[in-house]
């Protein structure tokens, strides 16, 4: 355990990344301020040194993995012309899925004031589900103007429907949860039909 009194670098993600540990091995009812810290090998008061309490704890960690998700897919639009329609929107999907999406998600909505954080952060410009979703739109439109997705998609509607489905298994979790790369791909497939003609595969 690290010394009492010493600075711990990056204590944020050392924490974020324990509780991601912890809400994969245990559940949301195995998070708590002692499980963290024990995880992360910290003293247990360390977390309060960086968090008013364990909802502003699991809120932060919410709001950190969605601005990075946010972050991986803002530069998808640049990606339009380059290999597949398909596997650059699978990538984007599997991005917002993430390997803890799921657990982290449902720490969030076990905790009412986490919801409340989170929804004022987002409604204030923080990164969240609507950064995503334009980017996913900006890409669609973008691969449409070169033909590769076809002229008449409603790239908004085709954006919304892929975030919505990734929302849903975030939320809900899916059945088979090691099969996600497969059940994605065959969602992207099923949005994004690859118009007609030579050299126009998408």
């Amino acid at each position: 355990m690290s010394p009492r009194g010493v600075a711990i670098p990056d204590a944020r993600e050392r924490l974020f990344a324990a509780a991601e540990r912890v809400l994969a091995r245990e559940g949301t009812a195995g998070l708590t301020n002692r499980a963290v810290t024990e995880e992360a090998d910290c003293a247990k008061g360390l977390l309060y040194n960086h968090f008013t309490d364990l909802d502003d704890f699991v809120a932060q960690l919410v709001l950190d993995r969605f601005e990075r998700i946010a972050a991986e897919v803002r530069p998808l639009p640049e990606r339009a012309g380059h290999g597949t329609v398909q596997d650059n929107l699978t990538r984007a999907a599997l991005a917002m899925l993430g390997a803890n999406g799921p657990v982290i998600t449902a720490a969030a909505m076990s905790r009412q004031e986490v919801v409340h954080r989170v929804r004022e952060a987002w409604s204030t410009g923080a990164p969240g589900p609507g950064a995503v979703e334009d980017a996913l739109a900006r890409y669609l439109e973008a691969e449409q103007r070169l033909g590769r997705v076809p002229a008449g998609a409603d790239c908004p509607m085709l954006a919304l429907a892929l975030a919505g489905t990734i929302h849903h298994l975030l939320m809900h979790g899916s059945t088979q949860a090691h099969d996600n790369p497969r059940l994605v791909a065959r969602l992207v497939a099923a949005l994004v039909v690859a118009p007609s003609g030579p050299g126009r595969s998408a």
